[in-house]
């Protein structure tokens, strides 16, 4: 009878080991955005904060979010084997979003090489990937203004994004008065509109929108152009993604594809395809 009841015994041991975990066969393990790219067939979904801007994240006709930062960042994110959620955001909020885990990254225009205007390096807040595009802050007047030079604008109203390098560059003018807004096309109104004297904003924006439709009142005062900046993506400090990132822009840049979506968005003379001396 004992020995019956040790076989017993014994039966229920090897069957509890077995349900708690012997065997790991069929276990499943799902990598989080921040580290290497996901092994299991479900897709691990990597969230992109940006905001709109043309040409880098903007709606077609159709509402559906197009531009040359959209569709890099679904074909890099596409090669590690990410499904892409974009995010829209507060420009002003982008290190809350981004350390707090709603975002994974600011892929949208995002100046690298600047401080914030606590006077802090931005580089010192996010993980910054390779620089993938030149820009510029530009000053946007009404036309009929007679603004040409810094002088003229002594006195007057200077509107740009919150929290953007046209904010830091609007309020390096002496003399003017500044007030923020939570877009960049925001700021082209209120020079429309007549309530601001003149806006910065990024060169590539205002190539999109100054002097055309709605904006063929406003020009852009060359002269007054802030010295080149580069556009790269912002990860989490200690974020994998920046590696994984940076291995696929090479690639992309290799193969042809950035040069043809530079090519499809009009942003090829300030697209950057050689990141050979970023290593």
């Amino acid at each position: 009878m004992k020995k019956i009841l040790a076989l017993i015994l014994a039966g229920l041991m090897l069957f509890s080991f077995a349900a708690c975990g012997g065997n790991t066969d069929n276990e499943t393990t799902t990598q989080a955005p921040n580290g290497e790219a996901p092994n299991n067939e479900a897709k691990e979904t990597v969230v992109v904060g940006y905001t709109i801007y043309e040409p880098m994240n903007y709606k077609d006709e159709n509402g559906k979010l197009i531009g040359f930062d959209t569709e890099l960042a679904e074909k890099v994110f596409g090669n590690l084997g990410y499904e892409v959620i974009f995010q829209e955001i507060e420009w002003s909020s982008k290190y809350t979003d981004l350390n707090s885990g709603t975002i994974d990254c600011v892929w949208n225009g995002f100046t690298a090489n600047t401080a914030d205007d606590d006077g802090v390096l931005r580089a010192e807040k996010v993980d910054f990937s390779y620089n993938y595009m030149e820009n510029r802050q530009v000053v946007v007047v009404k036309a009929d203004a007679g603004i040409a030079a810094a002088a003229d604008l002594n006195g007057k109203m200077g509107v740009a994004e919150s929290g953007s390098a046209g904010e830091e560059y609007a309020k390096s003018f002496e003399g003017t008065a500044f007030k923020g807004f939570i877009k960049q096309t925001d700021c082209l109104m209120e020079i429309k509109s007549g309530s601001a004297d003149f806006a910065v904003v990024d060169a590539q924006l205002a190539k999109s929108y100054v002097g055309k439709g709605d904006y063929a009142d406003l020009a852009i005062v060359d002269d007054l152009s802030s010295d080149v900046e580069f556009y790269a993506i912002g990860f989490k400090k200690g974020s994998m993604l920046t590696a994984n990132v940076n291995a696929q822009l090479e690639a992309l840049a290799a193969d042809g594809t950035i040069a043809a979506l530079a090519e499809k968005y009009g942003v090829s003379n300030t697209a950057i395809t050689d990141f050979s001396d970023q290593k």
